[in-house]
């Protein structure tokens, strides 16, 4: 298998299944086809149908396959945990349901840690005994995942929550197994956390299972950290630019894929404000053009 290029809900603006700006997921699928995609991702559960007849009858009119699903939720805070495992379930299930192979967990952003986002050197740390709890919270998902519905389970670093920077990822990757626990590499939050992703996929190579491509425009990032601008705010400010406008060295990265082999899929990820100024569609056919220009097909 080649690798293959998909897109995801987020770069229409959802971020939140019941965000009342959310546009309709149909419409994010008819989009997702017009700018050349042939997969896509969930979205936040909820977003796109549960029933599986609904989803799947509207990928397959659609010549679409559905990728994978994000965990998006708080594995921080313990009061939150039915809820995050809610959402994980219900991922699980709409993933196996379509025959999707990634799941993809994240920390939610955090109040405790959303202030310092790109920066490593202010933000603040769980105690030891909060972060023996969060491991196991992301162990216990990951182990689900992969055990109970046979899908390739990736951790992805986020900005604004307790995975977020370098030696934060390289921590946990240490305390989990990878025949458990993969690595979702997103290219623009390794930026943002600043941490190059190059380096990182060239030590990390056999443990990355999944991609997100994002790219970042590091005079916007330099100044929504000087400003200590909102993850959401800077999002809507332009902080995750087209693929190519950017810092981030896709030709390097495409480069380390194919040295290593990779098969598969990689995903579009342009977080954005979805009643910002910017069209997605636009943007999404954008990102498309570019990636090809540089070889992917």
């Amino acid at each position: 298998m080649a690798m293959m290029i998909g897109n995801a809900p987020c770069s229409w603006g959802v971020e939140f299944a019941d965000d009342p700006r959310n546009p309709l997921w149909t419409d994010v699928l008819d989009q997702c086809v017009a700018a050349g995609y042939k997969g896509i991702e969930l979205g936040p559960v909820g977003y796109m149908p549960e029933d599986p007849s609904v989803l799947g009858e509207a990928l397959e009119v659609r010549n679409l396959q559905l990728i994978g699903g994000v965990v998006f939720r708080p594995f921080h805070d313990p009061q939150m945990w039915a809820e995050t495992l809610d959402g994980a379930v219900r991922t699980c299930k709409a993933l196996k349901a379509h025959g999707a192979e990634h799941l993809v967990l994240i920390d939610s952003i955090s109040p405790r840690r959303a202030p310092t986002a790109g920066r490593p050197a202010e933000a603040v740390q769980m105690d030891p005994q909060e972060w023996r709890t969060f491991v196991e919270r992301i162990r216990t998902v990951a182990k689900m995942g992969a055990e109970e519905y046979g899908l390739t389970v990736g951790i992805h670093a986020h900005a604004g929550g307790f995975c977020d920077f370098e030696l934060e990822l390289e921590r946990l990757l240490a305390e989990i197994d990878e025949t458990v626990l993969k690595i979702c590499l997103d290219t623009g939050h390794s930026l943002y956390a600043g941490f190059d992703p190059v380096p990182f996929m060239q030590r990390h190579m056999t443990r990355i299972s999944y991609m997100h491509f994002k790219d970042i425009d590091p005079a916007v990032r330099a100044s929504v950290i000087a400003s200590r601008t909102d993850f959401y705010e800077a999002c809507g400010q332009g902080i995750f630019c087209n693929l190519g406008d950017g810092a981030v060295d896709f030709p390097s990265v495409r480069k380390l894929l194919v040295d290593a082999g990779f098969t598969g899929w990689c995903t579009v990820e342009q977080d954005c404000d979805p009643e910002g100024a910017t069209s997605p569609l636009k943007d999404a056919t954008a990102n498309r053009d570019y990636l090809q220009s540089i070889g992917f097909s």
